[in-house]
């Protein structure tokens, strides 16, 4: 197995690269993989390598018109306290796209990159 095949990758078509770059390595523990910015970059976080696509890459470009928007689909991140990581983002002005919800199998909550892209933070139950 070569290194592209130990990741889940995932595009987002960001507006400002270094901004997301920023944004995920100093708000969400990723690590800056590559980074011909401002076009595109790269970080990882363990199994999930984030693609982060400029308006000027292919993938960018190859996105209809009418998908230009952040969607619904969002990465889902399992943190260890939730109530802690909202404490900490609210502290850096993170934006929160829904309030805290809970269910069966855990706590969640929504947050947005610097694109409008959604981030499910969640703490699993028990």
């Amino acid at each position: 197995m070569n290194d592209e095949e130990t990741f889940a990758s995932v595009r987002y078509i960001v507006d400002d690269v270094p901004a997301a770059i920023d944004f995920y390595t100093s708000q969400l523990g990723f690590v800056l993989r590559s980074n011909p910015a401002p076009a595109f970059a790269d970080v990882t976080r363990g199994p999930l390598r984030l693609l982060l696509s400029g308006p000027q890459t292919s993938g960018a470009r190859a996105t209809p018109d009418d998908a230009s928007d952040a969607g619904r689909n969002r990465i889902h991140l399992i943190v260890d306290n939730l109530d802690a990581e909202i404490d900490r983002l609210e502290a850096a002005k993170v934006p929160f796209r829904s309030e805290l919800t809970s269910g069966p199998g855990g706590r969640q909550i929504l947050i947005a990159d610097p694109a409008g892209n959604l981030i499910e933070l969640f703490q699993p139950a028990g």
